[in-house]
């Protein structure tokens, strides 16, 4: 074994040291030093260019203005002005359309026609039936023959039994898209 070698002891008054050729400890904090003053150099240079850029936009903001817009900021627009105030236009009309649909007002007062809730004729139309579409007999006049039936007075319609009406089904084929969903 020529290439075994033996560690000599240690003198006894002896300290151990380290290798100083490995580590640069005054060149790692210089690049250190050096790397913090070119942070704090490139956050005041940004700094800057923001309070540059600030200042010249107010600047711009200030001094552009159109001609033809100078003092016109509280001008309305000519007549008509259709709609000052939509939303409560948008109430209006549904107040209105409600009227409509839940009260009681002439359509036609000489012909006699009176326009009644949509509850009510919906009722009304669950216990009288559709009209039927039924061709004029010979020897009646059209209107006669389309026209429904009087309704007969309250008191006979209590007494009358009601017959149990299904919903007519629908008499259009159904599209290829009802019924699928997405």
């Amino acid at each position: 074994m020529a290439n075994h070698h033996t560690q000599a002891p240690a003198a006894v008054g002896e300290t151990t040291q380290h290798e100083e050729s490995d580590v640069n400890i005054r060149a790692i904090f210089g690049f250190g030093i050096g790397l913090f003053v070119v942070a704090v150099v490139v956050h005041v240079a940004i700094y800057l260019l923001f309070l540059y850029f600030s200042n010249g936009q107010q600047a711009a903001n200030s001094v552009r203005q159109y001609p033809l817009a100078a003092g016109q900021e509280n001008r309305l627009p000519p007549e008509p002005r259709l709609q000052t105030n939509p939303r409560q236009d948008l109430q209006d009309l549904r107040a209105q359309e409600d009227q409509l649909l839940n009260g009681y007002s002439w359509v036609d007062r000489n012909a006699g026609v009176v326009r009644i809730p949509i509850a009510e004729a919906m009722r009304l139309t669950i216990q009288r039936g559709l009209p039927s579409g039924s061709a004029p007999q010979p020897g009646q006049p059209a209107a006669a023959a389309s026209a429904p039936a009087p309704a007969p007075p309250p008191a006979q319609r209590a007494a009358q039994p009601q017959p149990n009406r299904q919903p007519a089904p629908s008499r259009r084929p159904p599209t290829p898209t009802q019924g699928k969903r997405r």
